[in-house]
């Protein structure tokens, strides 16, 4: 797949993208070392809070859902946090400005500054394509880290012409690719291969983020 090949990352993360780094300090095996999860901190560091992002149509809610199933931690779906007017507007082929995307993005912060300050870990969905929005989230603790479901156009299309019962029209897809920016090496969080199978990105994501266990089991994992 030209442009999304899977590289290995040290010992674990064997999915993350080319670009991809895990922003934490590492072990003497190379091995990164997340933030504590559910239950609090630990000496003091921040809870994870993990931010799904990618376009519409990436897998970003299912791979969410199946974090908080695996882990405990809190699950939201970003796309419940849009105003009936923010939806109705998507719905009819219309692309949100930055003036009617501020109060959403905001919202989603709020709920990942709730959960930070009980010291809770926290998954939520959200496509957050540009650096500035993602800025936003990260203001919401010391622990929010982004994972990028990132891969080709024409997949994604072919994923939401066979998708039903949702607000965002395919047509929408163009305008999201163009305003995506991936991932700057100094934001910290991962870029995954979302022709992966949720499962494979799931335990990936567990893995870079707790590298305790193999599976990424030991965060907050039931």
């Amino acid at each position: 797949m030209p442009g999304y090949g899977r590289v290995r990352a040290g010992q674990r993360g064997s999915f993350l993208m080319p670009h991809s780094e895990v922003p934490y300090r590492h072990d003497r095996r190379g091995m990164a070392k997340a933030p504590p999860s559910s239950g609090g901190s630990r000496g003091g560091s921040p809870s994870l809070q993990l931010v799904i992002i990618g376009v519409s149509g990436s897998g970003k809610s299912t791979v969410a859902a199946l974090i908080a199933s695996r882990t405990g931690c809190a699950l939201a779906e970003g796309d419940d946090f849009h105003s009936p007017a923010s939806i109705a507007r998507m719905a009819a082929g219309h692309p949100l400005d930055d003036t009617v995307r501020a109060p959403w993005l905001a919202a989603i912060a709020s709920w990942l500054s709730q959960r930070a300050a009980r010291g809770e870990c926290a998954v939520v969905s959200c496509s957050a394509l540009r650096r500035a929005y993602r800025d936003v989230l990260r203001g919401a603790g010391q622990g929010v880290r982004m994972v990028h479901l990132a891969g080709p156009r024409e997949l994604v299309a072919q994923r939401l012409a066979g998708r039903h019962g949702h607000f965002m029209p395919p047509e929408l897809l163009a305008s999201q690719y163009a305003t995506l920016e991936p991932l700057a090496p100094d934001e910290p969080g991962i870029t995954l291969d979302l022709t992966l199978q949720p499962t494979q990105l799931t335990d990936a994501i567990l893995s870079a983020f707790c590298p305790m266990s193999p599976g990424g089991k030991g965060w907050g994992e039931r």
